[in-house]
This record gives C-alpha cells, structure tokens and sequence, in this order.
C-alpha cells in the first residue's frame, strides 16, 4: 500500500440494520484494528461535495462497506473520482454468517455487533495481504 492511509466509507443506510452492521464494522476497522492504516469518511460528506472529504477520496485508496444491492459508497466514491480498491457488501458477509442476524438500527443486538466485527477482521486481513504485497481485494 502506498504511503497514504485507506479511506473507509461505510453507507449511510439509516434506519436498516445491516446499514448499521456497516457502519459498525467501520468503526471497528478505523479505530480498533487498523487505525494507523485506515480513516472514516462518512458518505453524507461525499454526498454533500464537502471538498476536503472528495479531495481524500480522490487521493486515497478506498474500501467501501455497503449495507444493500445499491452499493451506493462504491459508486459514490467512483462518481467523486476515486479508486475502489476493496468494495464491501454486508448481504454477502451475511450469508458467510447465517448465524449472526443483525438486528436493531440505533443499537445493534449482540449478533449485529459480532457481524460487524468479523466483517472488520476480513477487511483488515486483506489490507494486511495486500500491504504485504498479495493481490487479494
């Protein structure tokens, strides 16, 4: 990976639980696991054109966590002019993950919050790969 540290965007998806999976695991890859390598960029930035916010997409690698089929962070983050190098769909986790049903949008319930967590630990697995020279995104 390049000197520049991984922009994370999670989707907004207020109001859904596997939005707030996303949002979640986010969280726990930028503060927890992977801080030095990693910073949030919340969507609604992007979504409003804030300069600072496009101008980090535009030079930082992307990993984009979306809660939904609309994959609206990954297309957000081409549209802004970014690269994508990891895009993310919490469904998929999910069905990795039959057992976790996240459930609850303000508080995640205890699976929620165990989803988002290994949902995390993948992501952070493949930074570590790719930073060691893998190919795996």
């Amino acid at each position: 990976m390049n000197q520049n540290r991984v922009v994370v965007i999670p989707c907004s998806g207020i109001g859904k639980a596997l939005g707030s999976v996303s949002r979640e695991a986010a969280y726990e890859l930028c503060e927890e696991l992977r801080p030095d390598q990693t910073q949030l960029v919340a969507l609604s930035k992007l979504v409003l054109g804030e300069e600072q916010a496009r101008e980090r997409v535009r030079t930082s690698p992307a990993v984009t966590i979306d809660g939904c089929k609309q994959m609206c962070a990954a297309k957000l983050v081409r549209h802004s002019g970014g690269t994508v190098l990891r895009e993310v769909a919490v469904f998929e986790v999910f069905r990795r993950h039959k057992g976790l049903k996240p459930e609850g949008i303000a508080e995640l319930n205890s699976e929620g919050r165990q989803l988002a967590r290994k949902l995390a630990e993948e992501i952070a697995a493949d930074l570590d790969e790719i930073a060691e020279g893998g190919t795996h995104a």
